[in-house]
């Protein structure tokens, strides 16, 4: 085989000249992606592609191209951490099948039929190991371990492979398995989705897919309602909300869903909300148990100045506070006149008398 072992052979040029060219043709968006430097690398990376793919052909040994190609997927990633992680699978995916069909079509002066074989088979163990080291993101300790963290790896998995679809027969697998509700939104979209901002604050996935990841699991939490809403009712009332301008609510609608699921009559207030909107709820509504979350860190005050203003107006009300803007303080909420504090909706429910274990 002389494919590619000479860099001045014409055949070889115009070979990666096409597969080039195709990658434009087929996928519009890489003209707005790729400067003139970047459409350059990418062309140098066509001749090392193929040179790549004819070194494992002639000694027949799949595993050279494989990392080659898991090797090159990252190092893109690195270089072009504007496009993603997604993004850049797409491109090599799209890639290597267009190699495949090129080769075919262009290189059967070049290669043997057996050789031509061997390049469909190394391309498509490209392709594997190229999506799986889409899914090969540095993932936290705590992530890996603990319970259902089987279940949370599937569902990040399907999340950063946007198949939405997935997503949600994993989660609802997981139900029909008997994984209480509360656990499925604790022990695994909470935690996933705070893996999910945690991979997007180290620039690997970007913020089109920290949006994507929110909106399935909230399409996942309101998939369950017919069963939350359908419990029997408690005569317990709840009012929660984020507080300030906390956008983060997600925790927080959580935790109203499983309250209701343990037979509560839940108000969930959402994000943003006015002080004075929140003194009116309470007054209207005379709830047994307010429940505030605050995620960042600069609403503290804000949270602290609510509860102030609610004990002088409500005394006897019960006021929980929880979030991840706490957990990097000096044990703030001890210092609050507050009833209950912490970050797990399940130890919340119990202290107030729910049965999450269901």
């Amino acid at each position: 085989m002389s494919l590619l072992m000479n860099y001045n052979d014409t055949r070889f040029i115009n070979i990666a000249q096409i597969i080039f060219e195709e990658q434009f043709k087929r996928d519009p968006k890489l003209e707005q992606e790729m400067d003139e430097r970047r459409k350059k690398l990418m062309y140098d990376d066509v001749v090392y592609n193929i040179s790549y793919l004819s070194t494992a052909i002639y000694f027949n040994d799949a595993k050279i191209f494989e990392e080659y190609a898991i090797w090159l997927y990252e190092l893109l990633c690195n270089l072009m951490k504007d496009l993603g992680r997604d993004r850049i699978m797409i491109q090599m995916i799209d890639h290597y099948i267009i190699m495949s069909e090129i080769l075919e079509k262009e290189a059967s002066d070049i290669l043997s039929k057996e050789e031509l074989v061997k390049a469909q088979k190394f391309l498509e163990r490209a392709i594997k190991v190229t999506k799986e080291a889409a899914l090969n993101v540095p993932l936290t300790t705590s992530f890996l371990e603990g319970k259902h963290a089987n279940i949370r790896r599937a569902y990040l998995n399907a999340i950063l492979s946007s198949d939405t679809r997935l997503a949600h027969k994993v989660i609802h697998d997981a139900r029909n398995q008997g994984i209480s509700i509360a656990d499925i939104y604790e022990e695994i979209l909470a935690k996933v989705m705070y893996e999910i901002g945690a991979l997007w604050h180290k620039n690997i996935i970007t913020i089109a897919k920290e949006h994507y990841a929110s909106s399935v699991t909230q399409t996942i939490i309101s998939s369950f309602y017919n069963e939350i809403f359908s419990q029997p009712k408690k005569g317990l009332t709840l009012v929660s909300c984020a507080i300030g301008s906390e956008l983060h609510e997600m925790g927080i609608r959580m935790l109203s869903d499983i309250f209701e699921y343990e037979g509560w009559d839940t108000y969930y207030l959402g994000s943003a909300l006015p002080e004075a909107s929140l003194i009116e709820s309470i007054e209207n509504l005379k709830p047994d148990l307010v429940s505030i979350s605050v995620t960042m860190q600069p609403y503290l005050s804000i949270c602290e100045k609510t509860i102030i203003k609610i004990r002088e107006k409500f005394p006897h009300v019960k006021i929980a506070v929880g979030g991840q803007a706490f957990l990097t303080t000096d044990e703030l909420w001890k210092k609050w006149d507050i009833d209950f504090y912490t970050t797990s909706a399940k130890e919340l429910a119990k202290w107030a008398g729910g049965q999450y274990d269901k």
